[in-house]
């Protein structure tokens, strides 16, 4: 039986704490908020510990593995105060708030024999599935071109919700590093090659009185094996707009709208993947509909990864490739100069 605990019981914790519940071998042993009542309330919900210092919970709660659901910022000192105490580790997304943290974390995990993973479901889509499995297997050719749009809306009172959020130095930046990321990391998996240069813009169009950081960002990304990424985003569009993805390939078109995944190849075959509508899961009242069941399958796949001795499907080190590229294109927004890794 392998014991976990949860750091953070704001908004995201549900996904973690009701997957849990439905896993066997894993039991939810402890919980962990710097507000009290908050962290009693979940406690008594899930009939577990609770905790107010990550400390004490890591060091007396007799816990195999951290969940991870705290600010940014917070994400790098937990994650090596886990990995020192030879616990497991599975953190939200972003990894960290800047690159140095992110391989601080992942040569915390190294060093101490433990696992570190990610948590980027939207890979578990079934149309995310089919695509990547449609490009491993060469089924389009390689691609021609790349580009992403992420068309979203977050107000002042999303920002003044949680001090965190809006601050370069706790949320690491804005859309780009907050909504757009689950889109960049999944093209960047779709693409496959290490990155070669960014160039990028960032502004903060609507909400100068609110926050710091971008609430707009885009540009190009060019990666060695030569595919060329346009991406753009932004969070005042009138609504949460479907993402869009299209992939432009030798042998076909892919396109992705939301959660639907359509390949039309030169020959007009057509291949469709989309999500199970009667595919569900319940996270508790609290929780946003569209985040889908995906936390679910992530967090089982990491805990069959534990029990099989083996990495998870989306391990730190993916992590990072992922953090490199959102902190090129904020170092290459505030140069004004693209940015070579």
């Amino acid at each position: 039986m392998l014991k976990a605990g949860i750091v953070g019981c704001g908004n995201i914790y549900p996904m973690h704490a009701y997957s849990l519940q439905e896993l066997s071998g894993v039991k939810l042993t402890a919980v962990c908020d710097i507000d009290r009542k908050r962290a009693k309330t979940v406690a008594d919900q899930f009939n577990c510990a609770y905790y107010t210092d990550y400390k004490d919970m890591i060091d007396h709660a007799g816990i195999d593995v951290v969940h991870i659901c705290l600010p940014h910022y917070l994400h790098k000192p937990v994650t090596v105060y886990a990995a020192e105490a030879k616990k497991h580790i599975l953190t939200e997304k972003p990894m960290a708030t800047t690159v140095e943290d992110a391989e601080a974390m992942e040569r915390a995990a190294v060093d101490n024999g433990v696992t570190l993973g990610v948590i980027f479901q939207n890979r578990y889509n079934q149309g995310s599935i089919l695509v990547k499995e449609a490009l491993q297997n060469g089924d389009v050719g390689k691609i021609l071109g790349a580009r992403f749009q992420v068309n979203w809306f977050r107000d002042g009172s999303y920002y003044k919700s949680d001090p965190w959020r809006g601050r370069w130095d706790t949320e690491g930046g804005g859309v780009m590093i907050n909504q757009a990321i689950h889109t960049l990391d999944m093209v960047r998996w779709f693409i496959d090659s290490d990155v070669d240069t960014v160039a990028a813009h960032i502004a903060n169009r609507t909400l100068q009185d609110v926050i710091e950081v971008e609430d707009e960002a885009g540009g190009l990304i060019r990666f060695k094996n030569g595919v060329k990424l346009h991406f753009s985003a932004c969070n005042y569009y009138c609504c949460n707009a479907p993402v869009e993805i299209e992939l432009r390939c030798e042998k076909a078109l892919i396109q992705i709208l939301g959660d639907r995944a359509s390949i039309r190849f030169n020959d007009g075959r057509e291949w469709i993947a989309e999500n199970n509508p009667n595919e569900t899961f319940h996270y508790g009242a609290g929780a946003k509909g569209y985040w889908g069941v995906n936390h679910t399958k992530q967090i089982r796949n990491f805990y069959q990864a534990l029990e099989q001795g083996v990495p998870p499907e989306i391990t730190g080190t993916e992590g990072i490739k992922t953090q490199r590229l959102v902190c090129a294109i904020y170092d290459s927004a505030k140069s004004g100069e693209p940015v070579q890794l």
